[in-house]
């Protein structure tokens, strides 16, 4: 592999719009493979790292299975069965594992480690979460809507609960993808100021859930305390109380809108149970489509890496 071709995955502005459709197109062509039982071995001989330095299921499962699936593999690295864990800098370890793999991802807390690693690495580096942004999840939603609802340009979406990565990862979907994006969130807890900005043609930031999700196309929230900021539940529960999307918030948006949840969800909370289990909810085909879209990732990655 030549350096000068490496992409990272770092957010989904590493991308353009041409290639986050492709993307999206060929996530769709490759559930429709799986479905057949079609043999794709399109990772023969290729092999991931995969460093997990926070928790996961949706995530793991996805990239191991991808992988897997598609004939190469995957090699699972904890910070506790990795020397990261002794204080091994993730610049020797980038270096290190660009020798012996052909792709890296890493699911950690500081965005920074994962600039650190996709700067040191001369392999792709696939960002599967930090506390800035979960672009890897954005793919699996804007999959989701293509198949139910067609080309989400000019669409309106809504965000309701914490700014947090999920948000910001909407807010820059935004901006590529080009749909409106209302964002309903208490004062305090406001997504990231520099990506507000970037993508200001597209995002509005609405007082009340209500006027947010009023007339959308795409209901969207996650928990109200993300992993890392479980010490602030209680308070949380309070600030937040009046964003749960429940039957009577939804209500107000289209009446063929769809509901969305990266997951885990906690019901009773962020969302009601008839909400997250009723006909609007697509939570499960969305988790889904976090394989379909790793595939489709990984196979984009390497292919430009060639």
């Amino acid at each position: 592999m030549s350096d000068k071709n490496i992409r990272h995955f770092k957010s989904l502005l590493d991308i353009n719009k041409s290639e986050f459709l492709r993307i999206i197109e060929r996530s769709i062509e490759l559930k429709k493979e799986a479905q057949s039982n079609a043999i794709n071995d399109s990772l023969k001989n290729k092999t991931m790292a995969m460093i997990f330095l926070k928790n996961s299921t949706r995530t793991r499962v996805a990239f191991e299975t991808a992988m897997t699936t598609m004939g190469g593999h995957a090699i699972f690295l904890s910070s506790t069965s990795s020397q990261i864990e002794r204080g091994e800098d993730l610049s020797d370890t980038a270096k290190v594992l660009s020798g012996m793999v052909d792709i890296i991802m890493i699911r950690t807390h500081d965005h920074t480690e994962v600039e650190e690693l996709a700067a040191n690495a001369s392999v792709p580096v696939i960002n599967g979460l930090t506390e800035k942004c979960h672009p890897c999840q954005l793919l699996a939603d804007m999959q989701t809507f293509f198949e139910i609802k067609g080309p989400i340009e000019g669409k309106k979406v809504a965000w309701v609960g914490d700014g947090n990565n999920m948000c910001n990862s909407y807010i820059n979907a935004s901006k590529i993808l080009d749909f409106q994006l209302k964002i309903a969130v208490p004062s305090g807890y406001e997504p990231d100021e520099k990506l507000l900005s970037l993508a200001s043609q597209n995002v509005e930031i609405c007082d009340l859930p209500g006027r947010a999700v009023e007339d959308c196309d795409l209901v969207a929230t996650d928990v109200w305390a993300s992993m890392g900021s479980e010490s602030e539940n209680e308070k949380r529960h309070h600030v937040f109380k009046s964003y749960q999307i429940n039957q009577h918030l939804i209500e107000k948006a289209k009446s063929d809108a769809i509901f969305m949840h990266c997951l885990p969800a906690h019901r009773g909370e962020e969302v009601d149970a008839e909400v997250i289990d009723g006909k609007q909810s697509v939570v499960w085909q969305q988790a889904h489509n976090r394989l379909h879209s790793s595939k489709a990732l990984i196979e984009f990655l390497l292919k430009k890496a060639e």
